[in-house]
């Protein structure tokens, strides 16, 4: 079995909820750590640490703007996980087919 350490890192990444409605956020533009944090509960520390993780695997990057450093998507890589999935979608579905074709045999030709 082949593992991509970087997939592996935004899966894991992205298993967290909070992670992944600061990607949904993210998606629509970019944002502050304080604009991501607006809708949560949880102490601006807590929401950094998040986007650090996110940065980490490659799924945020944050640049400085004077005294801002908005965070912003990076859409590229989170092509690679989706094409990841369709590839797994499609191998799977080649398999229900071949199930399908198998089960739809009459027992004699089997």
């Amino acid at each position: 079995m082949h593992s991509d350490p970087d997939l592996d890192l935004a899966f894991a990444a992205l298993g967290d909820p909070v992670r992944r409605a600061l990607v949904t956020r993210l998606a629509r533009g970019e944002a502050t750590v304080g604009e991501l944090g607006e809708p949560f509960d949880l102490t601006p520390q807590a929401i950094s640490h998040h986007v650090g993780v996110l940065r980490r695997c490659g799924l945020v990057e944050q640049r400085r703007e004077g005294t801002r450093r908005p965070c912003r998507l990076r859409v590229d890589r989170l092509n690679r996980l989706s094409a990841w999935i369709d590839e797994q979608r499609r191998a799977w579905d080649d398999r229900l087919d071949a199930l399908e074709t198998h089960l739809a045999e009459p027992e004699a030709t089997r």
